[in-house]
């Protein structure tokens, strides 16, 4: 299988079947049994030397697979005249890799609809308030774009003009529509209601959220997972089993037939085939609950987390920060401080600003030269003034310190004044921490930059087991990489893009993306894309449901094959019909692989 990919699977399943219905005319129609058996001869020890080369190509790379098993058995078939065993042997081999690829189509089939439905062209509006079409690669930051009714949108932008309702499902899996006003952002990816609205664009397509998403879903089962190399493992045993029983049979029996016979039922597709399939099936389920998971390999390590680890705002609380107070200095009014942070933070995905700017309203002054510092804040020019917003020891070397979640002004290095902001538990945040402890992860963290007590607080409130605050992102991934081993593997959930380093150095790194930054979506291995803290211990659960479906298909495989090469043994089972047994026990096999598909097991 996994070694014949140099050919089409599909292609190299006619040619076969060509070959065999050849075959069956020579035989049947012209009674020529010695051409027919020439011909399936000849091909059988072409496809068996193409197998046996990439077989080495695959040893010299340190892996062991069990093409070893069905090179044997097509050699034996022909080397004793049991070619019609050998074809059927064949058919299995390519017809296996053929039915694996449609399994895997039709697994991945909602991934892929993320891509065929990607943005192409956008309606750009010119001075002259003509509507010129272009490219939507071509759309620069700062453009007017007009969104016709059902259209998609073709990057991310704020709302100038109208008001609309869209369909976001396809980005946070939300059927609820979405109502937008003047001033609100709208994703690439949305689908445009039934009024035509005006958007500037705030976002390139390259980073607009629609097309990170299809990058992650390009990523998507790139890898070979881990447990498909530990499958290609039981090839070991299994085919040291194999060689054991066909070889005693020969030797008590005197009859080469006997050797072959074992070996046919011996053919190790389950072992090849059902893995990925699992995996893939798993990885279409998680999608349609709305989880991205990059890849294969993200499966099993999701599935043996020991330890989990969570950022604050915008994952343990909702995110969505309400303005306390403004405290300004002398020459500022509120108003204007209000104004001021929000014109520099109206660039940032980060959950603060978004709380500035939804405050601001339309009292926000346009900024350039905007620079975000990741973990600090963002400075940004404003009516010739350099703008800073963020920590106070990023602001301004005479800020004070305050005991609440606060953004700090100031203004061409002088300090303009603070602003306070509250935020709210996620109401699932406790029953998720405590179906998190019942999935086996007994070592969750809050790892937060904010304040230990404000941190403390949070995670008395919704059962978190230790706290890590305040930590820089640098310090945050020390905390992940000192993890003792047997509470490895670790993972770590957040949103903003001071998390991404985080994301990227846990085992398992889970990112809030349904309105996080895309620097996090990227960086993480697996992607909410609802706004729903409750979609972690799903992944998991789902991924726990993969890999157990997976490591049944494997075992359920060897076990069936292992009793068939007992009976072969006996030679009660001839050559042919042993063939055509094994054809039963693929089939089997990826059926119960594709159960990960959509079947929740009781965990």
């Amino acid at each position: 299988m996994a070694t014949m990919q140099k050919f089409s699977d599909y292609k190299r399943l006619w040619w076969v079947l060509g070959i065999g219905i050849a075959a069956l005319i020579l035989t049947f129609g012209f009674n020529q049994v010695k051409a027919a058996q020439i011909l399936v001869t000849v091909l059988g020890s072409i496809l068996a030397l193409l197998m046996f080369i990439d077989m080495v190509q695959t040893l010299r790379k340190g892996n062991f697979g069990v093409d070893l098993l069905a090179i044997t058995a097509i050699v034996a078939t022909l080397a004793v005249g049991e070619f019609w065993a050998a074809l059927i042997v064949l058919l299995m081999l390519t017809g296996g890799d053929a039915l694996e690829d449609y399994a895997a189509n039709k697994a991945n089939a909602e991934l892929h609809e993320l891509v065929a439905n990607s943005p192409r062209v956008a309606h750009r509006l010119e001075t002259n308030e003509q509507v010129i079409d272009i490219d939507v690669d071509a759309v620069k930051v700062g453009n007017r774009l007009t969104v016709r009714p059902g259209e998609v949108v073709p990057v991310d932008g704020q709302l100038l003009a109208g008001e609309t309702t869209v369909d976001e499902s396809s980005l946070t899996g939300e059927s609820r529509p979405v109502d937008k006003l003047a001033g609100d952002l709208v994703m690439s990816g949305a689908v445009n209601g039934d009024n035509a609205i005006t958007l500037l664009a705030t976002k390139t397509a390259a980073d607009s959220q629609y097309q990170s998403i299809v990058k992650l879903v390009q990523e998507a089962n790139s890898q070979p997972a881990h447990f498909v190399r530990m499958a290609d493992r039981y090839a070991v045993p299994f085919t040291l089993t194999a060689y054991v029983i066909a070889g005693v049979a020969w030797w008590l029996s005197g009859d080469p037939v006997r050797f072959a016979q074992v070996l046919v039922v011996a053919s190790p597709c389950p072992l090849i085939l059902a893995a990925p399939i699992a995996f893939v099936s798993g990885m279409s389920r998680a999608s349609r609950n709305g989880i991205v998971i990059k890849n294969g390999s993200i499966i099993e390590k999701t599935a043996a987390l020991k330890s989990l680890g969570f950022d604050k705002t915008g994952t343990i609380t909702k995110g969505h920060l309400t303005i306390d107070q403004i405290n300004s200095e002398t020459g500022w009014s509120p108003t204007e401080l209000l104004s001021l942070a929000a014109g520099v933070e109206q660039h940032s995905g980060h959950i603060l600003a978004r709380s500035l700017v939804s405050a601001a309203g339309e009292n926000i002054p346009p900024a350039t030269n905007v620079q975000e510092v990741t973990a600090q804040g963002v400075s940004a020019t404003i009516n010739g003034q350099l703008v800073k917003v963020g920590k106070a020891s990023f602001v301004a070397d005479d800020a004070p310190q305050v005991d609440a979640t606060s953004v700090f002004v100031s203004v061409d290095g002088d300090y303009a004044g603070y602003i306070t902001l509250t935020d709210e538990l996620r109401p699932e945040g406790p029953a998720v921490m405590s179906e998190l402890h019942d999935l086996g992860i007994h070592n969750l963290m809050m790892i937060s930059g904010d304040r230990r007590a404000i941190a403390e607080q949070i995670a008395a409130e919704v059962g978190i087991d230790q706290v890590f605050a305040p930590k820089l992102p640098a310090e945050k991934i020390t905390v992940l990489k000192t993890t003792p081993k047997d509470l490895r593997p670790v993972g770590m959930v957040g949103d903003g893009v001071n998390d991404a380093p985080s994301l990227a150095t846990a085992d398992v790194g889970f990112a809030m993306g349904a309105y996080g930054a895309t620097a996090a979506s990227e960086s993480a291995d697996v992607v909410i894309m609802k706004d729903n803290l409750g979609l972690v211990p799903a992944a998991i659960k789902i991924a726990k449901d993969t890999m157990l479906i997976a490591k049944e298909a494997v075992l359920i495989g060897i076990a069936i094959c292992t009793i068939l090469m007992l009976i072969a043994a006996t030679g009660i089972i001839p050559t042919i019909i042993g063939a055509l047994f094994q054809e039963v026990v693929d089939t089997v096999t990826i059926l119960y692989a594709l159960r990960a598909r959509g079947i929740r097991k009781k965990l």
